[in-house]
């Protein structure tokens, strides 16, 4: 079974059938987490909002260690990451989508890891190729005549503010081509638990300074409305490929 794991612009599993929700113990939550069950054709998904439900949750205080916990005790052998970047590159652009192949961390903070107590070992992954190659493959094979770039640093910020102008040159010159809130410690925690895993990226607006306009909530909204029905597409064609080859 899959995983989905949906950010801001896709915090309902709009595009499952036969929908349950099913409350998921974890060692890391007092309450479990909810994980949404169903179908796209006769394959099964499971779908966890990452904000929660009504996006309440901001991206430094996302009980990531949890939904990755809960998918994996859910039955998913695999994830995709959907999540709403800032632009720098060209190939980002607003309403761009990406398979981003590298990530820098500039979060902090937060809890990033599964191995810190009780350990009989110190416990080191490999982190080189932070998404798995299979996954992103899949999720390129999925993108029929969509336009999506193979390739791509994410950058992820802490927040939940924008970046500031000179943040956004700091990142450019650190070779970044996105900028998100999200995408750690979640990559590198569903590697922890031996789950695929790959960011599906839609950019929502150029990052500050790149053009003179103040950066709108309310452009941002019309371009995930225009991006998201691109983003389900590749998504759908990915959980049928998926569940074809098992």
């Amino acid at each position: 079974m899959i995983g989905v794991i949906g950010g801001t612009g896709l915090t309902e599993p709009v595009f499952l059938k036969n929908v349950k929700i099913v409350p998921v113990p974890t060692p890391y939550a007092d309450l479990a987490v909810d994980v949404t069950t169903g179908t796209v054709g006769h394959h099964p998904v499971a779908f966890i909002a990452r904000h929660g439900r009504g996006h309440r949750v901001p991206p430094h205080r996302v009980n990531y260690r949890a939904n990755l916990w809960a998918l994996r005790e859910a039955g998913v052998l695999a994830v995709v990451g959907v999540n709403a970047v800032g632009g720098i590159h060209a190939r980002t652009a607003p309403g761009a989508l990406a398979v981003p192949k590298q990530i820098i961390d500039y979060s902090w903070g937060r809890e990033h890891t599964f191995f810190a107590d009780g350990l009989e070992s110190v416990t080191h992954i490999d982190f080189t190729q932070p998404y798995d190659e299979r996954m992103r493959q899949l999720l390129l094979a999925s993108v029929g005549d969509i336009e999506v770039w193979d390739g791509g640093v994410y950058a992820c910020t802490q927040g939940p503010r924008l970046e500031s102008a000179a943040e956004v040159r700091r990142l450019q010159r650190d070779g970044c081509d996105m900028i998100g809130m999200t995408g750690m410690p979640e990559a590198a925690l569903a590697r922890e638990l031996e789950l695929p895993y790959a960011c599906l990226a839609l950019s929502v607006n150029w990052a500050a300074g790149l053009t003179d306009e103040a950066i709108s909530m309310q452009a941002i909204g019309r371009v995930l409305h225009s991006g998201m029905a691109r983003v389900l597409s590749v998504l759908e064609r990915a959980i049928v490929r998926h569940g074809a080859v098992g």
